[in-house]
């Protein structure tokens, strides 16, 4: 992982924009055209464009300005008022007539039906830039980097890009950019671009199919933006970087891959983030790529957090089923971060010693009650003060790799205590899972968990009368 030795203060300029969704079902077609009549059921708004580059610097920790342009409506101040909500610190240019950029999208049973977007592309008035730049001027020294995140929608002119990358450097500031269209001189002087493959090959006119034509896109995007270093993101490949003549990859390795929307912004903005901590380019581009791994594996534009990265990162050497085996660090944070997600939590406990049809019913049973299912599970020298001597049968490396095997087990948390307490007052569960024997009982950590749930056994099922069993057999 990267040094991380300060807080870094970031400074985007961009296309800022909101992404506004409103979800429902439609199960008939309009009377009046042929077009599906959807049921809208919800409304959901969040920052896109440059918005999302500064989600992710936000949630990897960092203190982010923005600079932008927006028109005088409704929706600069609910963009106004979402920069606020989310702690970035916003200096917005207004400009009239100018149309805020908000673009809806209509959605039934997850699919999108329409799209309308709300937004001026033309390029931002001459007195619009020479506000941007004057700010520029005025903030520069408090911020350790910057970060061009251009949609393309005239924020980031021509004239006013290369001011900005020019005053940068005179002051030993670096410029990275996520850029747009096929002219990358606009961006002459900048640290590094981030294009992907496509991107590239447009912009150099290099059709990238070998180690040879790659070098040679890379040598052709710094040379015609007079740019430090060179680099091309290649999806799932990794990040492609010239340095020293030389070309050096760095693979992204992701477990699954669900959704590829946000994963350039991700990377702009951990770039940004490891840079401005002092990192080696190399090292960054690391960073980067576990970074892009884990968004990668979520649904819609993502953010990521450095708990997800170290968790990522470690992941790679672990099998998939002993990456749902935890420690008690790990599931608190996992469980927090459930938390932001609106996950409802459910905890349930027990020795599982060996497994059979009761306690596979009785953790479906369980998983019934939420979104994820969170077992603690009783330590060998656990179980022995609760069974005896003799017991367990099976390990507790053995019993937490057969339990993370079933679909019903999110997490498994091996627990040293008698009791899983101090487990549960990390978990801080929903929905508190135990077996109907325990009717009229305290329940440890119900104080904790917002709601007890008691589950009935299978009738005949039980570790106590297999064991008799194997013993009788043996006789």
């Amino acid at each position: 992982m990267i040094t991380i030795n300060k807080k870094p203060n970031i400074l985007v300029i961009g296309d800022l924009m909101i992404d506004h969704y409103l979800w429902g079902s439609s199960d008939r077609i309009s009377p009046e055209a042929p077009v599906p009549v959807v049921d809208i059921k919800k409304e959901t708004t969040v920052l896109g464009g440059a918005g999302n580059v500064i989600n992710n610097l936000l949630s990897l920790g960092s203190q982010v300005g923005v600079i932008s342009v927006v028109g005088d409506d409704e929706v600069a101040k609910e963009l106004k008022s979402m920069l606020d909500k989310a702690g970035a610190k916003s200096f917005l240019i207004e400009q009239k007539g100018r149309k805020t950029s908000k673009k809806s999208r209509i959605m039934a049973s997850h699919s999108q039906v329409v799209r309308y977007d709300h937004e001026s592309k033309n390029s931002i008035s001459f007195e619009s830039e020479k506000k941007i730049f004057e700010k520029f001027q005025e903030l520069i020294n408090r911020y350790d980097m910057i970060l061009f995140s251009d949609y393309g929608k005239g924020v980031l002119t021509k004239e006013l890009s290369k001011k900005i990358i020019a005053y940068a450097k005179n002051n030993n500031k670096k410029v990275i950019v996520d850029p747009k269209g096929e002219d990358y001189s606009k961006y002459e002087g900048a640290y590094f671009l981030t294009p992907n493959k496509k991107e590239a090959q447009i912009a150099s006119k290099v059709q990238i199919e070998n180690p040879d034509t790659l070098k040679k896109a890379l040598v052709a995007l710094k040379t015609c933006a007079n740019l430090q270093y060179s680099i091309i993101t290649l999806s799932e490949q990794g990040i492609a970087l010239l340095k020293d003549d030389e070309v050096i990859i760095r693979p992204t390795v992701a477990r699954e891959v669900f959704d590829v929307t946000g994963a350039g912004d991700t990377v702009l903005a951990s770039l940004g983030f490891a840079l401005s901590l002092g990192n080696d380019l190399v090292s960054s581009i690391e960073f980067a790529n576990l970074a892009a791994g884990v968004v990668v594996g979520k649904i819609g534009s993502a953010t990521v957090t450095l708990d997800e990265i170290e968790e990522y990162k470690s992941s790679l050497n672990k099998s998939s089923i002993e990456l749902h085996i935890k420690t008690f660090d790990e599931i608190e944070k996992i469980a927090n971060r459930l938390r932001t997600q609106d996950k409802k939590i459910v905890f349930t406990n027990g020795c599982f010693d060996i497994l059979h049809k009761g306690h596979v019913s009785y953790l479906n049973v369980a998983k019934s009650f939420g979104d994820v299912l969170i077992l603690g599970l009783n330590s060998d020298e656990s179980v022995k003060r609760l069974k005896g001597e003799e017991r367990p049968i099976n390990t507790q490396e053995d019993r937490a790799y057969i339990l993370s095997a079933l679909e019903c087990v999110d997490y498994v948390v091996i627990f040293n205590e008698d009791t899983p307490y101090e487990l549960i007052s990390k978990v801080k569960p929903d929905v508190l899972v135990k077996g109907a024997d325990y009717e009229g009982k305290e329940i440890v950590g119900s104080n904790i968990a917002k709601e007890t749930k008691l589950v009935e056994f299978v009738d005949g099922k039980s570790t106590t009368k297999t064991i008799e069993k194997i013993k009788s057999v043996g006789k």
